[in-house]
């Protein structure tokens, strides 16, 4: 199978390869003047010493969690020089020769490094205009040895990235009412399971043809997502499809289908998707935060009650996974299986 990026850099292409055409348009209803409207969330107010100012900030997050399930975190301490440098050792890794990156080129979804293409090319009925590298790299951290001082980056990276998913769920099990350590304790968050997904999209002759990824929503509780300074995502919070334009040094933030059954209901996991562009490579890293992989996810019991009956059955995080990697990506498809 090749990849994209093989497919683009081997050929002058002037068209789309007949089994990457996408039946739907990209383009269809999208809101274009929505985007300053996505909730902003400011992370120092977090660890502010006024509980006033940290009481607004979980009120703030609760909100966006419920009304969007997406956010801009702002001010969250982790340094353009690191964002950049995780960027720069991503391409390092996708312009390495096939035959190094297909040393990765695992087929078992919990191998600890995976390097493909699509997403699961045995189901896809078309295929997506995407490379990716996948790792696990929580509890064990996992990551190829070539480029040079790539591991270390990436280790460098998901330790702060784990430290601020740390905090905001602490923020959301007090913005549903729970005890601060409530998500941590139930969800064996210490020993959670930390997947990177570094994303690679190269560019296409005729975009409006293609899908990067097409509508889906994310496992795992929250995503932690960044991206080189070419724009793809789009957010379907309320059936419309709104463009991303992140601020200046933020990270985007959206709650899973994890977050969305522990909460039963009351949390959104958002749907989302990539489109492709002509202008040049896009890379987006992004971190899924999920339970421990044998943590068995339902309804907070706390959430549920007489006027607010259990919404999905419960099941175990790995078996979550795999049901998601055994379909097609379609919307929120997986979480409709378990919806009661």
């Amino acid at each position: 199978m090749f990849s994209v990026k093989e497919l683009v850099d081997s050929n002058s292409l002037r068209s789309v390869p007949s089994n990457y055409i996408c039946l739907n348009n990209p383009e269809d209803s999208i809101l274009y003047n929505e985007t300053e409207n996505i909730p902003t969330i400011d992370f120092s107010q977090f660890t502010s010493s006024n509980p006033n100012e940290r009481s607004k900030a979980i009120q703030q997050l609760g909100n966006a969690c419920r009304d969007w399930g997406f956010f801009m975190l702002i001010n969250h301490g982790v340094s353009e020089t690191l964002r950049d440098e995780v960027i720069r050792a991503s391409q390092g890794f996708f312009d390495l020769t096939e035959k190094e990156k297909m040393e990765h080129s695992g087929r078992n979804l919990f191998d600890p490094i995976r390097y493909g293409t699509s997403f699961n090319v045995t189901v896809d009925k078309t295929l997506f205009w995407r490379d990716y590298l996948k790792c696990h790299v929580h509890p064990h951290f996992n990551a190829p040895s070539k480029p040079p001082g790539f591991s270390q980056t990436l280790e460098e990276y998901i330790t702060k990235g784990r430290e601020l998913i740390a905090e905001l769920l602490k923020g959301i099990s007090l913005s549903l009412g729970l005890e601060e350590n409530y998500i941590h304790k139930r969800m064996n968050v210490d020993l959670g399971s930390q997947l990177l997904v570094i994303n690679c999209y190269p560019p296409c002759p005729k975009p409006e043809l293609v899908m990067g990824l097409p509508a889906h929503t994310d496992h795992g509780l929250l995503t932690l997502l960044m991206q080189n300074e070419l724009g793809g995502l789009q957010i379907q919070p309320n059936g419309k499809w709104i463009p991303v334009h992140p601020l200046p040094n933020s990270f985007f933030i959206n709650t899973g289908d994890h977050m969305e059954i522990l909460s039963n209901g009351k949390y959104k996991s958002v749907v989302h998707r990539a489109v492709a562009n002509t202008k040049g490579i896009r890379f987006s890293v992004g971190i899924a935060h999920g339970p421990e992989l044998d943590t068995i996810v339902g309804p907070a019991p706390e959430l549920v009650g007489d006027d607010d009956p259990a919404a999905y059955r419960a099941i175990k995080y790995r078996d979550y996974m795999q049901l998601q990697q055994n379909h097609e990506l379609d919307g929120k498809s997986c979480l409709d299986r378990i919806r009661i």
